[in-house]
């Protein structure tokens, strides 16, 4: 019998969700656990860490996981990578559910890096009106430039900040560009600071951004091993008919 484990978290993985419960497939969705309130899924959910590339492919061999898709962030290096590794270790088939990355448009003012170290030292100099949009985890590492004044975006309350400087806005996507322009307007932003992350959901600052005149230092993505991606959950769907899943309830 097939059974799924959806690697989620994102949009795009919630979509998958829904779709394959419909379909009647049998399938896990599983959080990595850093939002304190994730959304509900119409799957079994399991939330947190596996336990590196052993304990994946053990959770696989356990739970008699026939497929693995990955529609994790695209900066869940590590997550991705432990995917590509397990599903080997495992033999189970991984397809990427993957969300394109974004690109310049005519009007944009981007000062590309290639990984968040490149955004920290992209910052040293003047103090700045900086919207940090990067999420939680790599606050810490800003904490190298404490000259500027951030503007924080976060899903959840954050308790204790590593910034000395900063407002914190707590929301969850999708965003309006609207929104985000007077949200900028209030703040005085002077710098945006993004990983290239693609999607919808989080595109509105870019847009506001241009609008506004405001430069983006943009992050780039980081490198993943080969494997095999897909661009909608459609797609995710034909591979999984054609890897011998039975769809339809």
């Amino acid at each position: 019998m097939s059974k799924l484990l959806i690697l989620g978290g994102t949009t795009e993985a919630n979509a998958l969700a829904k779709a394959v419960s419909e379909q009647g497939v049998a399938a896990i969705y599983s959080y990595a656990g850093r939002v304190e309130n994730p959304r509900p899924q119409p799957l079994p959910v399991r939330v947190g860490g596996f336990g590196g590339v052993d304990g994946l492919a053990a959770y696989i061999r356990e739970n008699e996981i026939s497929h693995v898709v990955d529609a994790t962030h695209p900066f869940a290096a590590q997550m991705s990578r432990n995917a590509v590794e397990a599903c080997g270790v495992a033999q189970a088939p991984l397809a990427a559910l993957t969300r394109p990355a974004w690109t310049a448009q005519l009007g944009d003012d981007w000062r590309l890096v290639p990984d968040v170290a490149g955004a920290v030292a992209a910052l040293d100099g003047a103090s700045q009106r900086v919207f940090l949009a990067v999420g939680r985890m790599h606050l810490e590492d800003f904490a190298t430039q404490p000259q500027h004044h951030y503007l924080l975006r976060l899903v959840d309350e954050p308790g204790a900040l590593p910034l000395p400087n900063c407002d914190v806005v707590v929301s969850r996507g999708p965003f309006t560009q609207s929104d985000d322009r007077a949200l900028m307007q209030r703040h005085g932003t002077e710098l945006v600071v993004s990983k290239n992350a693609g999607g919808t959901g989080a595109r509105a600052k870019l847009d506001a951004a241009r609008a506004l005149g405001v430069p983006v230092l943009m992050i780039d993505r980081p490198a993943l091993p080969e494997r095999v991606e897909l661009s909608n959950v459609a797609q995710v769907l034909d591979w999984l008919a054609h890897s011998g899943v039975n769809l339809g309830v």
